[in-house]
Parts: C-alpha cells; structure tokens; sequence
C-alpha cells in the first residue's frame, strides 16, 4: 500500500492555521516554497476533509474543481453537496475501509493537505505514514492545531531535514 503523507505548514507552537483560517503569517514564497510545490508534483492523489476543501473557495478553487490539477482528489464529507464534479473530485462519505481502499489503489503516495481535525481522525487510526511539515518561524499562539484534538501518542524518526535562506525548514519524519 502507497504512503499517506501529511506534508503541512505550521507554526513553531504547531498551529496549521491562526484564528479564523488566517494563514497570512506563513512564508508563502521563497526556496522552500518552491521545494514545497516541486514536491507535490510527485503526488498523484490528495485526501481532505471538508474545511480544507472548502478553505480553498477563498483563493479561486470552483467548488467541484481539483485544487491541484495532477492529482486525484478524495474529500472526505457527510455534508458537502456539490452538483457538479470534476472527474479528478470524489466526495467520500467512508472511513476507514475506504481510506484503505485508496491507499491500495493509489499509484503514488497520498498526500494529506489537512487539515487539522481530519489528519488527527487519521493519526487516531495509525493512518499517517510520514509527516512532512513545512515549520515557520512564527508562533500563532491559537487556531488550528497539527493534528486537531487528537490525543494519540506516536513516536516518529526524523529522517531528512532542510533549511532554507528565509527560515523555512522542511522536516520530513516517518512514523515508527
């Protein structure tokens, strides 16, 4: 089965969004952002949750349109109801057995783009294989936490790490 990779931003207190979605305080240029976006052309497909989707409204994402064009999306959702979907958009209503599905079937690893309580839901199950976080020198103080209200305990390895010129750094981290 491929990897899910949860390969996010966050804030040096571990916050993946401040108050209100805000993300205006992460870098968002700069050579680790250009790593960052290199990086996710190896990715064929994206699961989400609902919010993450949603969040990308705000920035020109059409409602049933991929918000990344070379990969297959999976948004998990009881409520979301769009009428019209792209073929690359799948609004999923399963747990677990369909996350396991995807994993069996995905070519490439997956790519977890959030957010916080949909990858806590995954790391409660033992789902998230490999973190990537993107971590900012910045501290939100509040909003949306790592890995929402999860409480699990996991122990992971770092295994690379890179450091770029305006602070970002890239730690990469597989799960024990």
């Amino acid at each position: 089965m491929k990897k899910i990779v949860y390969y996010v931003a966050t804030s040096l207190d571990g916050y993946i969004a401040g108050e209100n979605g805000d993300i205006s305080q992460f870098l968002l240029e700069g050579e680790g952002v250009k790593k960052y976006q290199s990086d996710l052309l190896n990715f064929g497909t994206v699961i989400m949750g609902r919010k993450t989707y949603e969040f990308g409204y705000q920035y020109g994402l059409v409602p049933g349109q991929p918000a990344y064009p070379n990969m297959e999306h999976h948004i998990f959702s009881n409520t979301l109801k769009i009428d019209k979907l792209s073929e690359m958009v799948k609004i999923e209503q399963g747990g677990m057995d369909r996350i396991d599905e995807i994993q069996r079937n995905a070519k490439t690893d997956i790519y977890l783009c959030g957010g916080g309580e949909f990858a806590g839901y995954l790391l409660d199950h033992g789902k998230i294989d490999q973190l990537k976080l993107k971590l900012n020198p910045i501290v939100l103080g509040k909003g949306t936490k790592l890995f929402g209200n999860s409480s699990s305990n996991s122990n992971w390895e770092l295994v690379d790490k890179a450091s770029f010129p305006e602070g970002l750094q890239i730690l990469t981290y597989n799960r024990k």
